[in-house]
């Protein structure tokens, strides 16, 4: 470094001072899920999920995989999470389930290991992620999870005004005296 001269600038600094909630807001997404004792919690969208049957790092896949097999942006994770949270207690009652859902968990997150070095929840890219999806789609563990979710997902009345969807018109007398021409931009 001959002929150049660094300024040093002795200066305190003063620290950025992080709130709790300011630290909260900046952290979103499935990266914050938080293991803590037999509970997943997500302090950013203030929900949580207790378990008695899946292991947490479990449910966390779980709830990652199902945004990655039907996407929904618009979709916060503690909806997918109540779309999983079912195998808890169907796992405590069989255990063939909870066999196959702790192996196919395990495989995928063998996966990821091997080719990312960590696990599939950690995967930063969705196309990452989906294309290790894509070498299980044909197995039992994958067809399972992704049968449930459509009915777990969409089946769900808190998620069907974010889909714009008013729900089932029969009661209401069919969708020729209900909703038949709504539509006003035409």
């Amino acid at each position: 470094m001959s002929g150049t001269t660094r300024l040093i600038d002795k200066t305190p600094t003063r620290r950025a001072e992080v709130s709790r909630r300011s630290f909260l807001a900046r952290s979103g997404g499935a990266a914050a899920l938080v293991i803590s004792g037999s509970a997943l919690i997500n302090p950013a969208e203030a929900w949580g999920v207790e378990l008695q049957a899946i292991k947490p790092g479990t449910m966390k896949t779980l709830i990652q995989m199902a945004r990655d097999i039907y996407p929904h942006d618009h979709l916060p994770d503690r909806y997918y999470a109540a779309a999983v949270k079912g195998y808890d207690a169907a796992v405590a009652e069989d255990e063939a389930l909870g066999a196959l859902i702790e192996e196919g968990v395990t495989t995928l997150n063998g996966m990821a290991q091997g080719e990312f070095g960590v696990t599939y929840a950690e995967v930063g890219w969705e196309s990452d992620r989906v294309s290790l999806l894509r070498q299980i789609d044909k197995g039992p563990f994958f067809q399972k999870i992704r049968s449930d979710l459509v009915v777990s997902i969409y089946n769900n009345q808190e998620v069907w005004p974010l889909f714009g969807y008013e729900g089932e018109s029969a009661s209401k007398g069919g969708y020729i005296n209900h909703g038949f021409d709504d539509i006003d931009w035409l």
